[in-house]
C-alpha cells in the first residue's frame, strides 16, 4: 500500500508536508540524525549543509532497512534556532528535494535549547513504512 496523504476536507493544502499520512507494512524507524558525516565527522557549521547531511544520513539508514524516501510517513525536526531555520528555507527546501525528492510526510519542527552534539544545529527523526 502506498503512503496516503491525509488532508481534512475544506483545509488548505499544506506546502512541503502533509497534515497526516496513512500506510500499512513494515515499519522502519530512523534514530535522530545530525549533520555530521558518519566517517569524516563534522564538515561544516553551516545550517543548510547540516540539514543536507542529516537527510543523506537518514536516506542511508532507510536504505539499510529496505526503505526509500517515498516510504517516509513522519519526520520530526529539532533545531537549535528557529530563526536560522526560517532564514534558510530556500536552501533547506533545495537540500530536501535533492536528497529525498518530492516526498511530503507528516512533519513537526521543534526548537530546542540544545542537542546532545554541541556542533549540531539540527537533528531529524524519521519513520517509514514499507508496504
Amino acid at each position: 500500500m502506498p503512503v496516503e496523504h491525509l488532508n481534512p476536507e475544506g483545509w488548505p493544502r499544506p506546502s512541503g508536508y502533509s497534515n497526516g499520512t496513512a500506510a500499512a507494512g513494515r515499519m522502519v524507524f530512523v534514530a535522530g540524525q545530525v549533520g555530521w558525516h558518519p566517517v569524516k565527522g563534522w564538515e561544516s557549521d553551516d545550517f543548510v549543509h547540516q540539514v543536507r547531511q542529516c537527510l543523506e544520513n537518514t536516506r542511508a539508514v532507510l536504505e539499510a532497512g529496505g526503505a526509500r524516501p517515498e516510504h517516509i510517513v513522519r519526520m520530526t525536526w529539532y533545531v537549535t534556532d528557529k530563526q536560522e531555520y526560517l532564514a534558510n528555507l530556500k536552501g533547506v527546501g533545495e537540500a530536501y528535494r535533492a536528497v529525498l525528492g518530492k516526498v511530503f510526510p507528516a512533519m513537526a519542527l521543534v526548537q530546542v535549547a540544545a542537542l546532545v552534539e554541541d556542533r549540531a544545529k539540527v537533528e531529524i527523526e524519521t519513520t517509514a513504512i514499507v508496504g
